[in-house]
């Protein structure tokens, strides 16, 4: 069960060793883009990719209708890699149980968004876990977790795309431990449990009122989506890739330009080095300036 890209090196993983699911269980159609074309998920054009037919789609988990299609399966383990919070009802189907990957080392940032808070959380050090499913979201018994290092400047992009691939190994070993009887599980500490909430646009814009460090794990946990964003003329000037830079300044203020817009922070300074204005593509800030120069002194904190 799946539906966005962090889902396909897992099931593409799957089959390549053996594990061919008997369904895939992803979300529906939907129309996306400016064309509104009907796409399908991620995941359900990895099945396709992959010769995998049987596909259930369901508009709410919650169906009754839903629960007798997975029971009526009757499917040896569930799989679950970023898809929605399931019921019991359907979680509790299969015969060696439910397993989810998520991307971060639990307890902490039990949540929707766990690369993206990690980073912006100032994390030197993330990863994935395998636990098997309860009601309680993200609370079960964990099967293996795999931690990793994460650098100053990387980025949510970057990182998305390590752990799905570090999740892909993680879900097939954690598939044949089960398989073998050899999956050892063991309870989560809640007393070290933190949140990752799902990111709202108000949780995107740009706090200048913070330190450097703080502001530059703010852009690279949001960086490329859903994308930093502070105020700039009528609209929201998204800010996606930074630098720590010198300089001091009210805060929010452009104190340099150069290759790089410098803007003071509560403490410090950072160096925007790519940006997108409202309905545009994103651009190195060299490139940018070229079209929409910024003057020292400029505020990026006025115009809500």
């Amino acid at each position: 069960m799946g539906t966005p890209e962090f889902a396909v090196p897992s099931l593409e993983a799957l089959v390549r060793s053996g594990y061919p699911p008997v369904a895939i269980v992803t979300g529906p159609d939907r129309r996306r883009g400016r064309g509104r074309k009907l796409q399908s998920t991620p995941v359900k054009q990895a099945a396709h990719r992959l010769n995998i037919d049987a596909l259930i789609q369901p508009e709410s988990v919650k169906n009754p209708e839903f629960a007798a299609e997975i029971h009526a399966l009757k499917c040896d383990l569930q799989i679950i890699v970023a898809f929605r919070i399931l019921p019991h009802e359907v979680f509790s189907a299969a015969r060696l149980g439910a397993f989810n990957l998520h991307a971060s080392l639990l307890p902490r940032f039990r949540g929707a968004a766990p690369i993206n808070r990690a980073l912006m959380d100032g994390v030197t050090q993330t990863g994935v876990t395998t636990f098997f499913l309860k009601t309680k979201v993200d609370t079960g018994n964990i099967i293996l977790q795999w931690p990793t290092r994460v650098s100053p400047d990387e980025t949510a992009g970057s990182l998305h795309d390590r752990l799905a691939k570090l999740g892909a190994r993680a879900v097939l070993e954690t598939t044949q431990r089960i398989a073998n009887g050899r999956a050892k599980e063991r309870v989560q500490n809640n007393s070290l449990s933190s949140a990752a909430p799902k990111i709202f646009r108000n949780d995107c814009r740009v706090p200048w009122n913070e330190t450097a460090d703080c502001v530059h794990n703010h852009c690279r946990g949001l960086s490329p989506y859903p994308g930093a964003w502070t105020p700039w003329k009528s609209g929201r000037l998204k800010i996606i890739g930074t630098q720590i830079a010198r300089g001091t300044g009210k805060p929010g203020t452009v104190i340099a330009v150069n290759d790089h817009i410098v803007v003071a922070c509560k403490i410090g300074a950072i160096a925007i080095t790519k940006l997108q204005a409202p309905g545009q593509r994103i651009l190195e800030t060299r490139d940018f300036l070229n079209g929409h120069p910024i003057a020292l002194g400029t505020s990026l904190r006025e115009h809500d």
